[in-house]
This record gives structure tokens, C-alpha cells and sequence, in this order.
């Protein structure tokens, strides 16, 4: 017996929810936002495509080709085509293989790196072309970013909670859902299987391997929203609204949720638009200290031998997850001492395992120190640097390169993800990858992205 009976009607969030997500793939985005999608569409296949030839990427890739499956979308940088949901898992994982992906600061996640594997591989299954592709990216930030809202972003992370694992999740199954051409009755369903399958636990940040924290940030929120879309459309039924009634979604994982911020200006606040496209490929909490250290070299001429001591005072709610740790893209003091001691840093830089053992770096470091502060916000450190002659300068990066105070503009984004799919794919294809997102919405089907995207 199924309680059917018993159970409420569907509410208004849900039901305003379910509708908005339904009619997403036909609804033309504002030119600015479309824009912008266009670049974060880019810039995810870019950390795909990079991250493939990463150790938490090539473990995906041969662990979904042990999975076989029917041939519906490609996994970016292999031979493969699987089941959509094992190459949203695959390409997700390849996404955040390190700290290439954009990030979403209020919601505490990282969208792009489960919602664009996600809608990928949903495009190619239903064979949708570019600019459905881009209504359902554009629709997996706002979805996404609104549902740990919703649930208090801080209270939740503070609870032991994976903000970075829940955000994506939702935001996965609402493009794979829009894409899959859900009717509003069956995203209510879907809504339901996805808030079942809301996992993640932050203790991810002990993971010295990025294998696991790709699996938990991107992996696994791709694959279970692609998961929830494609059994509802399969003729699962289920709760009619998970979000209201005994037991539900917000009961279960909110002591003061907000429900109705899960439609707060659907339509009107594109959450892509408040989402970050990082500079550096780097750890999110460096971004600001690395754009200072180099405003502050920049302004006064600063040569290696000039510093004698930088000083980095940042939150104490984030410092900890950069502070000297074992892998170089999320070790700040190191790539401090690279910027300083190279002019300038590269992916290539960022990613050598080998230069943490080199002895200049390493007496480098020991000039740099790191402050956890209890009154700065996050992504907003202070950097000091005092000189050998005695001088001493600050510099605080209040809006960080790549953020929407400041945004970097289409040829850096470009020239961004160049740097990192040449390498992999070669120049050529690269640049012809580019020029092919750049016009986006002239696409006819997604799969004729494919021989790009290929090995």
C-alpha cells in the first residue's frame, strides 16, 4: 500500500518549481545571460577536457569503461561512449580533477563541474541542440545555487553537510530533467529522487587525493540528478512534493529551511550570472591572495630578493583547506613562492608535483605566512608584504579576477581554456572546440560535438 491517499496535494513551491524547470528548454535567455553560459559552458569542457589526464579523471575513465552500457553520450578524452549517466559521473569527475571549475560563493559549491557533465550527456541522449544545451546549464545554476539557499548554506555545511555535494545535485537533475523533456507532473517525481539521493559529507577536505572530493563535488551529484531525470522519464512515479508534508526534504536536512528561495526570482535572477570563473587554476581561497601578491609586485617592482616576509591574514573559515597542503594547485604558501619566484603562474606551474621539492621554493615558503582571522569574510584575505630594505605594503582583493565584480572577458576565458586543452587535444582542435561554443546556439545536436571531444 502506497499512502497515495493520504498525501497532500503538491504546494506552491514545488509546484511553481516543477513547472519553471519543465518549460526551461524552450524559454530564451536574456542576451547577457546567454553570454555568459556560453562562457561557463567552456570553461567546465575546458577543466573536462584537462582534468581527463588527471589522475582522479583516468581513474573515471577506466572505471566507466569496465561499466560498458548502451552508446548515448561520449566521455570527454577517451574512446568511450556510454550510458548518459556514466559519462556524466566520468566527465564530472574529470571536471573537478583539480581547481580549474568555476564556483558559486553563496551557495558554497561548485556548479559548473556536475551541472554542464550533467546536461552534456542528457543533450546527447535526447539529441538536443546547442541552445536547449544552454537553457539547461543556465537552468542547473539557478536550481542548484537556490536549493542550499533554501536550506541555510552555512547551517548545513557547519551540520557536517556537503554543500558542494547538494547544490550540484539539484542543479544536475533540473537540466537533465528540462533536457529530457520532463512534464511538471513527472519534475515533481524527479524532484523527489533527487532529494532522496541528497548525500555528502564535508569531510572531504581530508582527502590528499582530489579522487574522492571529485567524486563527492562533481561525480556523484552528475550522476544521480542524470539518474533521477532518466527513471522518471522511464515511468517511475513517486512524491508528488518531497518538500512539504511529514518527513519531508527540509525536515530532514534544515532546522530553519526557507522553501520558498527555491523560486525567488526564477526567471528574472540568473544565478550564472553570480557564479566565478577562476583566473587561476587554483584552490578557490588562493584566488584573492595570489591577485594581490601580484597587484602589490606590479605597483612597486618587487624582485624575489626584495621580500623579506608576506604575510596572508584570511578567514579561519577557509584558510585551513589551503594551508600548506600536499597537492600544489591547493597549497597556497607554494604558489605564492611560484608566482613570486616565476612572474607569473601557469597550469603547468600549478599542477608540478617536482617543483614543491625544489630547494629555491622551498626556502622560498618559509618567507610566507598564514594567518587564520576570525573577523575577515571569506575570499577576502590581507596581504602584507614586508621588504628587505624595511619598507612594508598591504593590498586586499575585495573582488577577485573572474568573479562578477570582475569579470574576465571572453578572450581570457578563451585564451583560459586554450591553455588547457591544447595540451590534450592539440591546437588545432582546440581552437576549433572554441569557435564551436562561441557559437553555441548554431548548434543542431549535441553529439556533433563528439569528434572534438574524442581521443
Amino acid at each position: 500500500m502506497s499512502g497515495k491517499e493520504n498525501e497532500p496535494g503538491p504546494g506552491p513551491v514545488i509546484s511553481e518549481l516543477a513547472s519553471y524547470i519543465a518549460a526551461a528548454g524552450d524559454r530564451a535567455l536574456p542576451a547577457e545571460v546567454a553570454a555568459k553560459t556560453g562562457l561557463h559552458l567552456l570553461d567546465t569542457l575546458a577543466a573536462i577536457v584537462s582534468g581527463s589526464a588527471l589522475r582522479p579523471g583516468e581513474l573515471a575513465t577506466e572505471y566507466v569503461r569496465g561499466l560498458g552500457g548502451t552508446q548515448e553520450s561520449v566521455v570527454i578524452g577517451s574512446d568511450i561512449v556510454t550510458t548518459a549517466g556514466n559519462a556524466a559521473l566520468a566527465n564530472a569527475m574529470a571536471a573537478h580533477a583539480d581547481e580549474t571549475d568555476d564556483s558559486h560563493l553563496s551557495s558554497r559549491s561548485h556548479l559548473g563541474c556536475a551541472v554542464v557533465p550533467a546536461a552534456l550527456a542528457m543533450a546527447e541522449r535526447q539529441g538536443r541542440g546547442g541552445e536547449a544545451l544552454l537553457n539547461a546549464v543556465a537552468l542547473g545554476y539557478d536550481i542548484g545555487a537556490r536549493a542550499t539557499l533554501s536550506l541555510g548554506a552555512d547551517q548545513l555545511y557547519e551540520a557536517g553537510h556537503s554543500t558542494h555535494s547538494f547544490a550540484p545535485l539539484f542543479g544536475a537533475a533540473a537540466a537533465a530533467g528540462t533536457l529530457a523533456r520532463l512534464s511538471a507532473d513527472r519534475v515533481r517525481w524527479m524532484l523527489s529522487y533527487t532529494a532522496q539521493q541528497a548525500s555528502g559529507v564535508n569531510c572531504w577536505a581530508r582527502d590528499e587525493g582530489h579522487v574522492e572530493k571529485a567524486f563527492d563535488f562533481a561525480g556523484m551529484p552528475a550522476r544521480n540528478g542524470v539518474a533521477a531525470a532518466t527513471m522518471v522519464a522511464a515511468g517511475f512515479t513517486g512524491v508528488d512534493d518531497v518538500f512539504t508534508g511529514p518527513r519531508n526534504f527540509f525536515f530532514a536536512f534544515s532546522p530553519e529551511p526557507e522553501p520558498e528561495l527555491l523560486i525567488d526570482g526564477l526567471g528574472s535572477r540568473f544565478e550564472i550570472m553570480n557564479t566565478n570563473i577562476k583566473k587561476w587554476s587554483v584552490g578557490s581561497p588562493i584566488q584573492a591572495a595570489l591577485d594581490s601578491v601580484q597587484a602589490l609586485i606590479g605597483e612597486h617592482g618587487l624582485k624575489p630578493a626584495d621580500i623579506q616576509r608576506i604575510r596572508v591574514l584570511m578567514s579561519e573559515k577557509e584558510s585551513h583547506v589551503i594551508d600548506n597542503r600536499s597537492m600544489p594547485d591547493i597549497n597556497l604558501q607554494h604558489l605564492l613562492s611560484l608566482l613570486v619566484l616565476d612572474g607569473g603562474l601557469t597550469f603547468l606551474s600549478s599542477h608540478d608535483y617536482d617543483r614543491m621539492r625544489d630547494t629555491e621554493v622551498l626556502a622560498f615558503r618559509q618567507r610566507i605566512e598564514l594567518v587564520p582571522d576570525a573577523d575577515l569574510p571569506r575570499r577576502q584575505p590581507v596581504v602584507e608584504i614586508e621588504t628587505m630594505g624595511g619598507q612594508s605594503f598591504s593590498h586586499r582583493t575585495l573582488a577577485v579576477r573572474g568573479t562578477p565584480e570582475n569579470p574576465m572577458p571572453r578572450h581570457e576565458v578563451e585564451a583560459k581554456a586554450d591553455d588547457l586543452m591544447a595540451p590534450v587535444l592539440g591546437a588545432a582542435r582546440s581552437r576549433e572546440l572554441i569557435a564551436r561554443i562561441r557559437d553555441i546556439g548554431a548548434l543542431g545536436d549535441a553529439r556533433e560535438l563528439r569528434p572534438l571531444l574524442t581521443a
